[in-house]
Parts: C-alpha cells; structure tokens; sequence
C-alpha cells in the first residue's frame, strides 16, 4: 500500500478551499457524472486510435446502499492506472482533459472539464470517498485511492471486473437526502438530463439525452421545439416562435430562444434562459451573456467558448461573451426581418407579446436598433373611407383579423406626409375616444400607442429620426375647425365665441384651465373636450413616472368649447340677448353657471380628470342641474 499527501497544484487553479469552491452542494453529482461521461468519450477516442477497445454499451450507472449510507457512481470509460490517479487526482486539477486533448489533438468541446477539481467536490457530501478504477490501455492493474477529506491518502491495488471506475462516496449523516432516489433524479434531470450517454439509477435510464439544439433546424420539426419547450418549462403554454442558433465558427454555440407570452411575472433581471456547457447544466443567471432587454426569452444556450469561473457556476465577463451577446441579437433581428416579409399575418398576431423586447431592446442597444428599424409595427386606426384594399396590394399594411398595423414610414408615405414629420396617435381608445372620432372624420389616421413602453418609446424615436413627430389625438383640435364660420360682432366688438368664452372662463374662475371655444366642423364632436399641449402632457407624464405613480390631469391645460353643439348653442342663447332668464349679469346666472361647470367637469370625466370625490360630486351636481332646468321649463 502507497501512502501520501495530496498536492494542490496553484499554477492551474485558484487556491482551493475545502467546501468553499461550490455554492451548493448538490453540484457534486453534477460533477461526478459529467466526469464519468468524459470517461466514456476518452476511451471511444482511445479506441478509434487503436490504444484500447471501446464499450459495447456505454453509460453511467449510480447505485444506492442505504444501510451503509454510500452513494456510487459508476462508468465503463477509459479508467485510470496508478500513476495517472497520483497525476490526476493527488495533484488537483492537473487537467487530465487538457493532456488527453494534446495527446489525441481533438477540440475540447469533447470534454467537460477538470477531473481533479469536479472530482473534490465529492467532500462536501461524503467524510469517506474512494476510487476503485481500472484502465482500458494496456494491462492494467486494478487501483483502490482512498481519501478522508484530509490531504492524506492510500492508493492500494484491488480488483474489478471490468474496465472503468467506481467513485464510492460515504455520505456525511447530514447530506443522506442524496441517498434518496427522487432527490437523485430531480438532480440528474435538472443537470444532466441531456447528457449523450445514459444514465442509470437501479436499472432504469433517467436522463433524456439527445438534446434538440445539438440538432440542425432541418431535422426538427415545430412539434419538436414545442415539445422541449413545455418540457424545460411546463404548464406555461406554447411558445409564440423560437430561434435556433447553431454555429461553430467564430465560436461554438447551439441553442434554441423561445419567445414566450409575456406575463406580470417576466423576469427582467435574471432570466430564465439556461445556460450549458456540452450539455450539462451550468446556470440560469445568464444576464452576462444576453442583453437586458431579452432576459425575459426562454430557452438554452450550450458552448464551450463561453468562460466559466473554477466552480462552473458562474460566466465571467470577457470580449468574447460581449461578441456572443451581440450575435444572439442579431439572429434575432434577422428573424424578425424574416417574418415580418415572409410571414406578415403571423407576425402581427404576436406583435403585442414580442414589441417590449423589440422596444427596449432597441432603446438600449444601437446596433439593435439599426437591425430592427423596419420590423417595429404599431397598430393603426384608419378610416374605412380609404382605400384599404389598395394598401393591403402594396403591402404597406397589414391587416390581422379585423386590425390593421403599419411602419411609421409606410404610415407617412400613406398619407403623404412629406413637409410635415407629424404622426398622430392613441394611447387610450375609449379615454381620447371623442378626439379620437374627430380625427377619423376628417380622413385622418392614428396609430395606437402602448401608454407605458411608449412613453419612452416615442420620444426615444424623434430623438433619433428627425423626420418623425409624435402627436397625441387629443392634444390639439386646430385642423378640425371649421373656418369657413362667420360671425356678427356687437357693438363692443365681440363675437358670440368671445362672449362664451368670457362666460365659462368667468363660472370656472380657475386661471390655471384655458378656455378655447371653436366651431368643430365634426358631427361626432363632443361639446366639450380637454386638450394637452403634447410637451406639457409629456412633462406631466414624466413627473408622474418619477414618482412611480399614475399620470392625472395636469393643473393647467386648455378646454376646448365646441360652439356648434347643441348643449353649447343653447348656454348661447341662455347668457345672450335674445332669451335672458335673470335680469343680472348673464355671468352671475346660476343657471348658466352650473351648465358651464357640468361641460367641464364631463370634459374631464372622459379623460380621467375626475378622482372619486369629484365624481360623487358630479352626479349632486347633475341632480340639481336636471332639477333648475325643469322648474325652469315650467
């Protein structure tokens, strides 16, 4: 029997330290399986050498003792002799995968990595670990290495039936949940489920093996993405479309990205995308290797090129995972591009799952931006007056159902845009529904905006493209005006718009409102309507967004009078000459005064401007101004 002292190595690794290496100590299965499958691969290249015979049936196999608390794991790979076991497990993390690479010149993405450290986290779980190995080159002896966790080891000759090696652990008292079959398996599965040999727990293969992304896209079909999707992430419904990634050159990574519905509980900041080296699991904290902006995809990324820390567990920023991360966008980009030519409809149907990626994506990346310039749609509302049908043919809209969505170019050259770089749009459908009715009466069409991700959004695009100009429907009503009205002044040179102004800025007598009063040459025109100057409303906005709070009314902001409704015309004849009802100042009519404070706070009710205090006191007020106006009918 050889007795000895275990050497660390520091030259090849950082200083090792006892339990201290690994976060969680169920990585040590992890390690000691994907240690077993480089085995296995070591002897088939061995053998394709001529050095020694491959295995008939290659896999790993775990067994349980219970009584004596020991947990083996058991390979029929390439085994080890005496001195190979002093080289590769006394001197830790001597890479054997590193010599064996040199010697048999293949690419290293055929092995996982370093035995002699995988092969010590062994001792966060067990106080005992032996290794009982017999290698398949040449006529060797069979070899028993024994180790308490301290720097002292045995290494004796023993015997084994056949080719391979046994790592025998003695389980701590307090680490016996890993005796435990289902613990097993949810560590396997969670692992190495797609590790390319089986593995075996009391005769039954427990791994999946033959992951898709090793796959090229020719050899799958959509069942089969969908499949690996709802079996990496169940009850979560069906993806809405996937990227596969597979290149080798100017690095080696496959992959499969699914775009998934989004939901309240996206994760933003750590991702759910997982992360594996030739196929065994490594992490799903991946934020270092995919931009922001797409942490919230799912799916797999496996490499070898990307650079990993002692432990595995964690990536480390370098220039090649910047490239890595710029390449992922891309091939994302280019499959938006390739939908949104190829495949219009579809893309629509997913538009409102898939934009906030696209959006802050191109936010927060230029290069990203300049890939998915034209990919970027919004929905329309046009009115059906237009030639619909000729846009559908040329393809500058894009009809979903009974929607219709456009690029802003298509939009500006739609309705021929040309001087003017003013796009008009909706946040709100039923809030901005009465600017929004004026719009599309006047052949006008509106874009829908989303209120939350395009309030940066558009702002972010005038910025970055002069050409556009962003206006909300309700923030100014000009071009809707009926100019072709005249009016008779009165001897003081007033018109009757003059004079109703004075009269319902006089009731409101707040100087913070402005009042424009205007004829509204739109039969859908409400008689009252509050407008937002586009920057004041931005501000409010941003204030609001500060704050962390929903945006309300703005104190200062202009009602709009639409003279030529009824409700309107007849507060007119009311505070006029024609028909007085009090012989005092038409102002000091409470009458007209109720009316006149009944339109505003109605303008406001219809954007929101109205807190529940407010409204209680509309419906009083409505009340008593049903009530003057039927004792005044008498």
């Amino acid at each position: 029997m050889e007795k000895g002292e275990i050497r660390i190595n520091t030259e090849n690794i950082f200083p090792i330290i006892k339990k201290a290496v690994y976060s969680d100590h169920e990585i040590f299965l992890r390690e000691l399986v994907s240690n077993a499958v480089d085995a296995i691969s070591k002897r088939r290249m061995a053998s394709m050498a001529g050095d020694c015979e491959n295995c008939d049936e290659p896999q790993v196999k775990i067994t349980i003792d219970r009584e004596k608390n020991i947990l083996k794991i058991s390979d029929n790979g390439i085994g080890m002799n005496d001195e190979e076991i002093k080289k590769y497990i006394n001197q830790v993390a001597f890479s054997s995968a590193e010599e064996f690479l040199t010697k048999y010149k293949k690419d290293n993405d055929e092995f996982i990595g370093h035995f002699g450290l995988g092969f010590y986290s062994s001792f966060m779980v067990a106080d005992k670990v032996n290794i009982l190995t017999k290698s398949a080159i040449g006529n060797s002896k069979t070899f028993n290495w024994s180790c308490d966790g301290s720097p002292n080891f045995t290494l004796e000759e023993s015997e084994r039936d056949s080719v391979g090696t046994d790592v025998i652990l003695h389980l701590m008292d307090e680490e016996k949940e890993f005796i435990e079959p289902e613990r097993i398996k949810s560590l396997i599965k969670k692992y190495c489920d797609f590790m390319p040999i089986d593995v075996l727990l009391e005769g039954e293969t427990i791994n999946k093996k033959n992951p898709p992304w090793r796959k090229q896209p020719s050899e799958l079909k959509d069942e089969d993405y969908i499949e690996l999707y709802k079996y990496l992430y169940p009850f979560q419904g069906d993806p809405l479309l996937w990227i596969h990634l597979n290149t080798d050159y100017p690095y080696d990574i496959q992959g499969i990205l699914y775009f998934p519905k989004l939901s309240g509980r996206a994760d933003w900041e750590k991702g759910e995308i997982k992360l594996f080296c030739n196929q065994v699991f490594v992490s799903d904290s991946i934020k270092e290797i995919v931009p922001k902006y797409l942490l919230p995809l799912r799916g797999v990324i496996d490499s070898t090129d990307i650079p990993l820390n002692v432990s595995r567990s964690a990536l480390q920023t370098d220039r090649k995972v910047r490239s890595i991360s710029s390449f992922i966008s891309k091939k994302i980009a280019n499959k938006l591009k390739d939908l949104i030519k190829n495949s219009p409809e579809f893309y629509t149907e997913i538009w409102d799952s898939i934009s906030a990626f696209i959006k802050i994506g191109a936010i927060e990346d230029e290069k990203f931006a300049d890939l998915v310039e034209n990919s970027i749609i919004f929905e329309t509302i046009i009115n059906s007056d237009k030639d619909v049908k000729k846009y559908l043919d040329d393809k500058s809209l894009i009809k979903s159902k009974e929607k219709f969505y456009t690029t802003l170019s298509n939009y500006k050259e739609r309705n021929n845009i040309v001087d003017s770089k003013k796009i008009i749009y909706c946040s709100d459908v039923i809030g901005q529904s009465s600017a929004l009715k004026i719009c599309l009466s006047d052949n006008k069409e509106v874009i829908k905006s989303d209120p939350l991700i395009d309030a940066q959004f558009l702002p972010w695009i005038e910025n970055k493209n002069e050409n556009y100009q962003f206006q909300r429907v309700d923030s100014e009503i000009n071009e809707l005006e009926d100019k072709d009205s005249k009016e008779i002044v009165d001897k003081d040179g007033k018109s009757n718009t003059d004079n109703l102004k004075d009269i319902i800025s006089k009731a409101l007598n707040n100087d913070k409102v402005t009042v424009k009063v205007q004829s509204l040459n739109s039969k859908e025109a409400p008689p009252a309507m509050i407008l937002l100057p586009e920057q004041m409303r931005r501000i409010n906005d941003m204030g609001a967004y500060m704050e962390q709070k929903m945006p309300g009314l703005p104190e200062y902001h202009v009602l709009l009078i639409n003279k030529e409704h009824p409700l309107i015309a007849g507060l007119n004849k009311i505070t006029g000459n024609k028909i007085i009802l009090d012989k005092k100042d038409p102002v000091e009519n409470p009458l007209a005064s109720k009316i006149a404070n009944h339109v505003y706070d109605m303008a406001k009710l219809s954007v929101g401007g109205l807190d529940q205090e407010q409204i209680i006191n509309l419906q009083n007020n409505n009340a008593d101004l049903i009530s003057d106006l039927l004792k005044t009918s008498k």
